[in-house]
This record gives C-alpha cells, structure tokens and sequence, in this order.
C-alpha cells in the first residue's frame, strides 16, 4: 500500500482534535500487520457523530497502538432518512445486501420476517459489522441502524403514519416506479422488498390496505431479491434522494 494513501477506520469513540484513541485488536491487526504501518503513519478516522479526522500513529506495541488526533478534514454529514426492509435470504446474498444498502445511503435496515423468508439465522452483530466496513470503504460518515428482526405483519401494525413505505410488487400491480416516487416524494421513506418466493397473497392484501404503502413495479423482469433491493434505492435515491 503507497503511504499517501490513507486507510480509513470507524471509531466509536467520539474523536476531538489533541485526543488519543485505541483502535480495537482486529483494526489495529489490519493496520500493523496487513498494511505495515509504521510509528508516525497517518490514517483517516471518523466517529459517526462529529465528522472525519486525520490521526497519527504515536505509540506501538505488539498488539495495540495509539491514534493521535490531528486535524478534522470533513464535518459530519447525514444520508437521507431512508429505511430499507428485505426478508433475509441466504448469508452470501444477505451479505450483498448489508454493504449496498450502506453504500447507496439507507439510514436504518430492518431484517423483516415474512411467510416466505428461507432463513430466520439473522445475526444482528454480523450486520453491525458489515455496515461498519461498508461505511469505511465508501467514505459515508454516519452508520445505519441495524433493528431487530420483526415479522412484516408485526411492523405494519405498529408503522409511523408519517413514513411512506414503497413496496416492491412482483404480481405486476405497482406503479412505475419513477413515477410513483415523484408523485408521493416525502423526507421519511421506507422500501420493503419481499422474499425470493415473493409476498404470499395474504401480506399482500395487507399492504394493499394501508394508507402509507405504495405499490411499486421494477418491470418485467423477475430479480433475484438483492438486485431488487439495489435497484429499488438507486432508482429512490436519483429520484427523491441525494443523487439529484
């Protein structure tokens, strides 16, 4: 790795400029060990609370090191208050799931049970760790929400009236889904994208009945659960998002 190139690593200590802070065993693995750091080696730190800094590197030992707050090199910034709802799929597709939601800008992602989720193994700190790394490569400064899994029929019931939720429809009975973001564009927005068998008929008919859920059609073609998901943000965000 060339040393002007700076690696960046979340901290979930809130940084302020003149203070130490000590990456954890695994970050400071990744930093003396695969990238050979050295005393005085600079890198970008940010917290998820106040914006992004440059540390250097001040003290080493074995195992752990010490970060010293240089300067601040971005103020903190907040994506759009998206939400993203999927039905867990298989751990390799959820993995792709996890890291493009971060990527594309969600603020929350909450695993949602449906009649047809193929896996109820949702491990919640795997999550937390996947947005993490994903925050760090794509150089995004706050961290979604990881919620607990809930069942579909669950979070309807208790769903804020102020939020629309835009529902991925595979029975070809949404709208366009240009069209129907332009014309129900609103700050507070969730995307529900159903399982890879789909929505049974029941939650369906559920959705279909309440006020905030807007059907919605990604076309004629049949997408694999994590590219549906993909292409439901991108198409939001370029829409109604931080893309305009």
């Amino acid at each position: 790795m060339k040393k002007n190139i700076k690696p960046r690593l979340f901290s979930p200590q809130k940084l302020e400029i003149n203070s130490l802070w000590q990456p954890e065993e695994g970050q400071t693995h990744y930093l003396l060990n695969v990238l050979r750091l050295e005393l005085n080696d600079e890198i970008k730190v940010f917290d998820g609370q106040s914006g992004e800094y440059i540390g250097q590197i001040c003290s080493l030992a074995k195992k752990s090191c010490s970060i010293k707050i240089l300067e601040k090199i971005r103020d903190m910034e907040y994506c759009p208050d998206l939400w993203l709802l999927f039905a867990p799929v298989k751990k390799d597709k959820t993995d792709f799931i996890i890291a493009g939601a971060t990527e594309l800008g969600v603020a929350q992602i909450v695993p949602t049970l449906t009649e047809r989720t193929i896996t109820e193994r949702i491990k919640k700190e795997r999550y937390e760790a996947q947005v993490i790394e994903a925050c760090e490569q794509c150089r995004r400064l706050d961290i979604p929400k990881i919620c607990d899994p809930q069942s579909l029929e669950k979070i309807l019931a208790t769903w804020p009236q102020d939020r629309i939720l835009y529902f991925m429809d595979e029975t070809g009975n949404g709208g366009d889904i240009q069209t129907v973001f332009k014309n129900t564009s609103n700050a507070k927005a969730a995307i529900l994208v159903g399982p890879e068998g789909g929505f049974s008929e029941k939650e369906l008919q559920l959705l279909r009945q309440k006020s905030f859920a807007k059907a919605v059609s990604l076309g004629k073609r049949i997408l694999r659960a994590e590219t549906a998901v993909q292409a439901a943000l991108a198409c939001w965000q370029a829409t109604c998002g931080d893309w305009k």
